[in-house]
This record gives C-alpha cells, structure tokens and sequence, in this order.
C-alpha cells in the first residue's frame, strides 16, 4: 500500500471549497461555504441540527452535485458527478451507518467490492493485507477471520475507517464516529483518527462531542442555517462555540462560566 504522506507534503491544500450552496427546490440547505482540507490535518465540522453538516459531507462525497461554487481537489477545479467520482479522486466517506455486513469477516468487509484476485478470490493475499493495514494503525482486532457481529462498536468503527484506506485516499470524512460508543471505544477511535492523520491525510469529522472534536482537531469549523459562522482553534471555549453553534450569545454555558467567576471572585475577596 502506498503511504498518502509520500504523495502528498504535510500542511498541503488537499481540498478547497469556493461558495459552495445547495438548493432543494425552494429550501437553501447551503449557502456560499467555504472549506479548506490540508495534509496531516483534522478538520471538525460542527453545528446544530440542520446545519447543513450532512448535506455538506453527501455533495463532497459526490451523492449530491452543488447548485452554484466550486470545488478544488489538489489545485484543480474538479466535478463530483457521483460517489465513484469522489472515491476515484481520494475522497473515502464513513457514513454514521458503518454500511458493514455483519455476517461476514473483517476480511471480506475489508475487500467487499475491490476483492484480489476475483474470479479466484485470493484469501490469502487479502488476509495478509488486512493484518498488514489493521498492524499499520494499531487497531485492535482480535482477528481479521471474526465475523462483524461479534465485535464491539469501536472495532467495527475501526474495521469501516481502515476499509476507506484501501484505495489510499487523500481525505476520509467520518460521519459521528464516536457516537453511540461507551469511554474506551471512543478513546480507541479518536486514536485511530490521530494515526490515520499521522500517515499524511486529511480528516473531515462530524461531531455534536465538543470533547471529542478538542481532543483530535486541529481545526473546528462552525456551520449555522447553512452559512459559515466561524472558525475555531480547539483551545477555544465552550462558550464561544456554544454561541456560534446556536447564534445566542446568552445560553446554559455562558450562565453556568458567569456564576463559577462570581464564585471565584467571592472566595478571593474581589467584587464580582
């Protein structure tokens, strides 16, 4: 397998995109979007339901086409006509539903549709290849011959993100990878997320996790009514991305950081 970092310099414009809107009939699901993706880096998309954060993710996956903008993929102006369009680019998407067939091994999972050898089916070469890749990012599969349904939600997680490598993409967007997942699946996630950016791709992650999105991002980007409303630095505070998120200024999170200052200032004797 190719490693992305060799194709591609760290900190590289992978993917840029330029007043990107999208109408459904009369309803404006986005409007003028801008979006920058580099190399080696994890870009967090956030907002509120009906953002607009799916829709974003379905016209760079290529399952809906923008109704005005532009796309760039590597400097240049590119189309995602469908979703093979964007996968033959290196664009992989890891939808919230995994799409995994849980009567079937890792293995098979792994090479549904991009089997070696087809017509002979190579088990070997495969089974080979899927310990070499699960080894690559450290996954923690107790073997590539246990079926779907006997894994924990971390490891099919893990098993649909290293699916999106075979083809070695540049950008994988995940879609709600933690969600749904107890403390030390979503920390064996968010490790994986480290080691896939480590290996020189650019990450897109969807997440209502404020936690989570700290804890891997390098940058959070707000998305509110289908509008740019702000980007962030993981050291931002909660009150700040509340307020982007929801547009009000005055919430549960500026009350809650107002009351612990006036604490504060009573244990230290100052005025609140």
């Amino acid at each position: 397998m190719r490693d992305a970092s060799s194709m591609t310099e760290k900190g590289e414009t992978i993917l840029r995109l330029n007043n990107i809107s999208k109408n459904f009939g009369a309803v404006s699901a986005l409007t003028d979007i801008d979006l920058e993706v580099r190399a080696g880096e994890v870009v967090a998309l956030v907002g509120d339901n009906g953002a607009g954060k799916s829709t974003l993710v379905k016209v760079l996956a290529g399952v809906h086409q923008p109704s005005s903008g532009t796309i760039e993929f590597m400097g240049n102006q590119v189309t995602l006509d469908s979703p093979g369009t964007a996968l033959q680019l290196g664009i992989a998407t890891v939808f919230q539903d995994l799409a995994l067939c849980e009567n079937l091994d890792v293995v098979a999972n792994l090479f549904l549709g991009h089997e070696m050898s087809p017509w002979s089916l190579d088990e070997v070469a495969m089974e080979v290849r899927a310990w070499t890749l699960l080894r690559e990012l450290a996954a923690r599969i107790p073997s590539v011959r246990e079926p779907i349904a006997s894994l924990s939600g971390g490891q099919r997680q893990t098993v649909a993100i290293a699916r999106s490598l075979l083809l070695d993409p540049k950008i994988i967007m995940l879609d709600e990878p933690t969600a749904a997942l107890g403390v030390a699946q979503t920390a064996e996630v968010l490790n994986l997320i480290e080691r896939v950016r480590d290996r020189g791709l650019g990450v897109i992650i969807i997440s209502h996790n404020m936690e989570d999105v700290r804890a891997v991002a390098d940058r959070i980007v707000v998305l509110r009514l289908g509008r740019n409303n702000g980007v962030f630095t993981p050291d931002a505070s909660n009150q700040e991305l509340v307020a982007s998120i929801t547009g009000a200024t005055e919430n549960s999170v500026s009350r809650r950081m107002e009351r612990k200052s006036g604490q504060s200032n009573e244990i230290s004797g100052r005025p609140a």
